[in-house]
């Protein structure tokens, strides 16, 4: 329980279906500053204290389990990713080690049969095997997020809301009398409660690296502070103005190159997965399949050809149609595809982790002259 009105509902249902239930908060010991607790809307002491009175109404027991060891891991993936110059996806990560991780073993030290969540995703069990698929609700669907969950743990995982659009869980909430039915839905990061990832980097130290802004074609943009306040797609913030939008396209911390292009240039043909979780899917090893891939939590899942390694660990992802921000680092979720209707279906596949991304316009002469 998060404090939000959507852990809230779940706890409610679950509770009127007859289940013993016990109310479980994560402390992830990350401070919020009071004047910032309201851009946000889990793990506070506000939210803390809202999980607990909810419980208390259920009449259900409550506990804050201390993860705040495990949670400064997720942390230091997430500051390191940009380090590297990549982009981190903390809750993906966050979901598989810690929601669907270490939840489920205090769940099992309690004796309870598993884990409900908030997650706008339908879960089943079908011949014994996991079927996650898109919530019903496509403006929340977080299926997107659960692509690195190991099926064992989703096979204990229950996700009431999956079946249930956003204005009905508030309006259930309401009549039951929660009184969390209207608080606002999270829209950043936890730990991340401004916004302002650079904030976070500053306040751990984190060594920066310096350099040139140039384009695909080697023309100097001037100097930055930075790689790491840089993201793949990034079309605001990075100070070059030629008349045309330009996006960052690579970004080298080993060089302190940030490398911005046109929109043709952001757009990737294809990429490396790695890293490979299957969900439910029985996955050609070292041949290849078809499916629709989603590359970010706002993106539609598009066609693509995914082709294995023998293991069925790593994958080449050769999109129809060249992508958009394809940004390394990030995860990739891999869902049925419809050929007739050329888009993926709400059956999730699985996925993996970008690990590198191609350019559909590749100038490599150009970049090395930068260079």
């Amino acid at each position: 329980m998060s404090g939000g009105v959507d852990s809230s509902a779940v706890a409610y249902m679950l509770r009127e279906a007859g289940h013993d239930l016990v109310g479980l908060f994560m402390r992830n010991g990350v401070d919020i500053k009071e004047s910032e607790v309201s851009k946000k809307s889990c793990c506070s002491l506000g939210d803390a204290r809202d999980a607990r009175m909810v419980s208390a109404k259920l009449g259900i027991p409550f506990q804050a389990m201390d993860l705040s060891a495990e949670f400064q891991d997720v942390i230091q993936y997430f500051v390191s990713e940009y380090g590297r110059g990549r982009t981190p996806n903390p809750c993906a990560v966050c979901n598989r080690d810690l929601k669907m991780g270490k939840l489920l073993d205090f769940a099992e030290e309690l004796g309870c049969a598993g884990v409900a969540t908030g997650h706008y995703a339908r879960i089943s069990v079908e011949d014994g095997r996991v079927r996650l698929r898109r919530g019903v609700d496509r403006t929340k669907d977080q299926s997107y997020q659960l692509f690195s969950v190991k099926e064992k743990d989703l096979k204990r995982t229950a996700t009431p809301l999956g079946d249930m659009e956003k204005v009905e869980v508030r309006a259930l909430a309401e009549q039951a009398g929660i009184r969390t039915y209207a608080k606002k839905d999270s829209q950043e990061i936890c730990f991340v409660p401004s916004n302002d990832y650079r904030r976070l980097l500053k306040e751990r130290g984190v060594e920066l690296h310096p350099g040139r802004i140039v384009d695909v074609y080697g023309r100097d943009h001037g100097e930055h502070e930075g790689t790491e306040h840089f993201t793949i797609g990034q079309r605001r913030g990075h100070g070059v103005a030629v008349g045309i939008p330009m996006y960052v396209v690579e970004i080298h911390p080993e060089e302190g190159l940030v490398v911005v292009g046109t929109e043709a240039d952001c757009k990737a043909p294809s990429m490396v997965v790695d890293d490979l979780n299957w969900l439910g899917f029985d996955a050609p090893l070292g041949g290849s399949f078809r499916c629709a891939v989603q590359v970010r939590y706002r993106h539609d899942a598009a066609p693509a050809t995914v082709e294995l390694n023998d293991m069925g660990t790593r994958g080449i992802v050769t999109f129809d149609e060249p992508q958009m921000a394809v940004a390394p680092g990030q995860g990739a979720a891999f869902y049925e595809l419809d050929e007739a209707a050329h888009a993926g279906t709400e059956l999730s596949l699985g996925g993996g982790w970008i690990e590198s991304a191609a350019r559909s316009q590749e100038s490599p002469e150009a970049l090395e002259v930068a260079r």
